[in-house]
């Protein structure tokens, strides 16, 4: 059952690892035009929150034996803590203020998490207390598809949610899920649980609308410079601005999510 449980936590390592490195295409392109143009940084901040909740949950003397949560886990708030670097250097003044306000919230919270845990929790009531924390983060996280999934079935196209995305969406979740399960673990059962059923719901809308090409009507074809980007942005793991998925929607786009 051990060695089960260490297989499905490896998989789960190399599923999330692809996701965290998912939006690489998004950050070459701001990297190369010096702007962060339409895109958001807040699904990145967030994700980074997750990723420091779910590490520091995984510890020893926080939750023995879930060790390979928080190597993903820690190897992922690395590789966010970049994006967000760079998210942050290369937006415009008001964008900026508004992603380092956020980033210090998230820094708040992770240090309120762990000092309590450290110094007022102890045993099983530090466990609960940060494993409620990361799960919370963990099914927001997760949570971030249904704009995405909401726009497949309106201009009934997939053009924009990428099908190995969604399928590595649904193996990590579920990886974790039975992680989760053999470890007898609620705390990470739970959201990837959760984060396994959104996957498969990508999945299914993916191969119902996989031919169709979608709503065309009225909507004006976009120019290649828009589609680039929206295809870009697509990589995101996490929603677009408001104004933004406006215009996902006219161009039949927007993207799937990671753990």
């Amino acid at each position: 059952m051990h060695i089960l449980k260490v297989c499905f936590g490896v998989v789960g390592n190399a599923t999330a690892l692809f996701l965290f490195l998912a939006p690489i295409i998004t950050f070459k392109r701001i990297i190369q035009k010096r702007s962060t143009e339409q895109f958001s940084g807040i699904p990145y901040v967030m994700t980074l929150l997750n990723c420091l909740l779910s590490a520091w949950y995984g510890l020893p003397f926080v939750s023995p034996n879930n060790i390979l949560v928080s190597t993903i886990n820690g190897t992922g708030a690395a590789i966010e803590a970049i994006y967000v670097l760079i998210f942050i250097i290369f937006s415009p003044k008001r964008e900026k203020a508004k992603i380092l306000g956020l980033f210090t919230f998230v820094l708040a919270i992770f240090s309120t998490v762990a000092l309590v845990s450290v110094f007022a929790l102890h045993g099983k009531a530090r466990k609960l207390f940060c494993g409620l924390a990361a799960t919370v983060f963990s099914i927001i996280m997760y949570g971030s598809p249904l704009a995405i999934m909401s726009t497949v079935i309106k201009t009934k196209s997939v053009e924009f949610m990428p099908f190995f995305l969604s399928l590595f969406s649904f193996l990590c979740g579920t990886s974790w899920f039975i992680f989760g399960l053999l470890g007898h673990d609620p705390f990470v059962a739970v959201p990837n649980g959760f984060g396994s059923g959104l996957g498969a719901l990508q999945l299914v809308l993916y191969f119902i609308y996989r031919d169709s090409k979608g709503s065309t009507g009225s909507t004006k074809k976009p120019s290649s410079t828009t589609t680039a980007a929206t295809a870009d942005e697509s990589m995101e793991m996490g929603v677009a601005k408001p104004h933004q998925s406006k215009q996902s929607i006219a161009i039949n786009g927007a993207r799937d999510v990671q753990p």
